[in-house]
């Protein structure tokens, strides 16, 4: 098994020295304390979409691609335990065939659902919350191979910490999850006026279930999207396999990924590309069993930043990165999303105790992008935006603290259950501060 890894992006890279591939929670304990004998630290690999280096294991690589599936479930409560290394794309299958979903999901589902909680993936909804806050129950390996739960009533600062751990406090064995009976989304996406959109923001997020919206950085329009469910037993209206293959395939996709080629190698034409492909957004209408209509699948490769920021900070943080973008010396081939996020409780979480706007920028693979991410982490800083765990940026310990009021309560729970950094690497150490004895 390669000790080798590499992210999605190719951002991030790692040689670990040895890789461990466990098959039930035993094998995890027996390589988290075998790391604690031979002095190096021990980190979970996830699927490597995250863009920053936070699943980067440089001791012991944890594989967990032969830790997957459900382990019990409840169709009458809607209490799900999975084991940690399944990928969303895996569970929401496993759901849809018991009658059961997520309330809410991000537009990607190639990530295990403990690395999807443990760098705090959401999706929008004004009154939903990330994928941690759907978590009721975690079990973890802790740095001395002992095996422990937490919930909301069993132990819960460490339940409160590590719903959004980075797997800084240990190894996620099986996370527990509040599902819901399977419901339907109507879809209905169409390209509007940007600036008419965001003079009526507070209407779009407080009206719909789940509203979202990007734009091309050169181009006049957004593209919203709005998903609101339907009733129960409603039945679903998808577009024809046809038109799907049309809209998300050759335009999202094909069409896409040869325009920011060509924008690559010849950067003079990126702008009048975002005007183009602002234009060309095509309005669709319909519906689907909810974790199909959440999800996208992405072909086109990418850079990415990810601020949340008080939502009745958006409209100037977009003002001003809109103003900025004008001035780059280089050009911006991908578009600026934008997300809505209810506020929680869970003390890492980017929405903890805050009505949260998303802000991510992109850029294509091979393409400057430096200055344009700096601009957008100051423009967020100003405003106290917190920086997803999973997406660039340059935040510190130092800075972080500053912007989660729980900051230290979390520093507290690290260092009583892992006190010697057995689950550390430089980005955590970065993001948190070393632990006082640091493993090697």
């Amino acid at each position: 098994m390669s000790t080798a890894w590499r992210n999605w992006a190719g951002t991030e890279s790692a040689v670990a020295a040895a890789v461990v591939r466990p098959r039930d929670v035993a094998e995890i304990s027996k390589a988290v304390t075998g790391a604690a004998e031979t002095g190096k630290t021990v980190r979970a690999r996830g699927s490597g979409h995250s863009f920053t280096a936070v699943g980067a294991a440089h001791g012991i690589a944890l594989d967990l691609t032969g830790w997957t599936g459900i382990v019990s479930a409840d169709t009458g409560t809607g209490q799900v335990t999975v084991r940690s290394g399944t990928t969303l794309r895996a569970l929401n299958g496993a759901l849809d065939r018991l009658g059961l979903a997520m309330t809410n999901l991000g537009d990607i589902d190639a990530q295990t659902i403990s690395g999807a909680i443990s760098t705090g993936t959401h999706g929008t909804g004004a009154t939903f919350g990330g994928i941690a806050t759907q978590v009721t129950g975690l079990e973890l390996v802790l740095a001395d191979g002992s095996v422990v739960s937490c919930s909301a009533t069993e132990r819960p600062e460490l339940f409160a910490a590590a719903r959004v751990g980075l797997g800084a406090l240990g190894v996620i064995s099986t996370v527990t999850l509040r599902t819901e009976p399977s419901f339907v989304l109507k879809a209905e996406e169409r390209p509007e006026p940007l600036d008419a959109v965001l003079d009526a923001l507070e209407r779009h997020w407080e009206s719909n279930d789940h509203f979202e919206f990007y734009y091309f950085p050169y181009g006049r329009n957004a593209l919203t999207k709005r998903n609101n469910r339907l009733m129960a037993g409603a039945e679903p209206a998808p577009l024809g396999p046809v038109r799907r293959f049309y809209e998300y395939e050759v335009m999202e996709n094909l069409a896409l990924g040869t325009l920011a080629k060509i924008g690559r190698r010849i950067p003079p034409l990126v702008r009048p590309f975002g005007r183009l492909s602002s234009v060309a957004l095509s309005a669709r209408s319909y519906s689907d069993i909810s974790h199909r209509v959440f999800v996208t699948h992405r072909r086109v490769h990418f850079v990415e930043s990810e601020f949340a920021v008080p939502r009745e900070a958006l409209r100037d943080v977009l003002a001003e990165l809109r103003a900025g973008i004008a001035k780059l010396a280089d050009p911006i081939m991908l578009p600026v999303e934008v997300r809505f996020a209810a506020p929680d409780d869970i003390w890492l979480s980017t929405a903890y105790d805050r009505e949260s706007a998303y802000v991510a920028i992109h850029q294509y693979v091979g393409m400057p992008f430096r200055a344009y991410f700096d601009l957008f982490e100051s423009i967020a800083g100003a405003v106290g935006g917190r920086p997803h765990w999973g997406k660039m940026h340059t935040a510190d310990a130092e800075t972080l603290r500053t912007r989660y009021p729980r900051f230290d309560d979390f520093a507290r729970v690290r260092a009583e259950v892992d006190p010697e950094g057995r689950f550390s690497n430089p980005y955590i150490d970065r993001v948190l501060g070393p632990a006082a004895g640091s493993a090697g």
